[in-house]
């Protein structure tokens, strides 16, 4: 009897998780449809977004927030001068070449 009652619980496990992974397939699928019918420019946001969503650091970002905030501080008292973002990637081609 016991053989039997985890024979039915496995079975209806495997079926359970397998119909969870053919709805998550279904749902995936559907999804990328959907997306795909977005215009390339909000693709691209929405890509933007997702890839952010992956690089969560919270210490990271609030040492990113900090160097940024001390750098507009910087710009402010005029303690440095601002250098236009073709000069800065002009320098950083030159700098990494390919």
């Amino acid at each position: 009897m016991a053989g039997q009652f985890a024979s039915f619980w496995e079975a209806t496990l495997f079926e359970t998780l397998r119909t969870a992974e053919t709805l998550m397939s279904t749902t995936l699928e559907s999804l990328q449809a959907e997306v795909m019918r977005l215009l390339p420019q909000d693709r691209a946001r929405l890509l933007d977004r997702l890839i952010a969503s992956l690089d969560v650091d919270p210490e990271a970002q609030a040492a990113w927030d900090a160097l940024a905030d001390e750098r507009e501080g910087e710009i402010e008292i005029r303690a440095v001068e601002p250098v236009p973002l073709d000069v800065a990637i002009a320098k950083l081609e030159a700098r990494f070449p390919g």
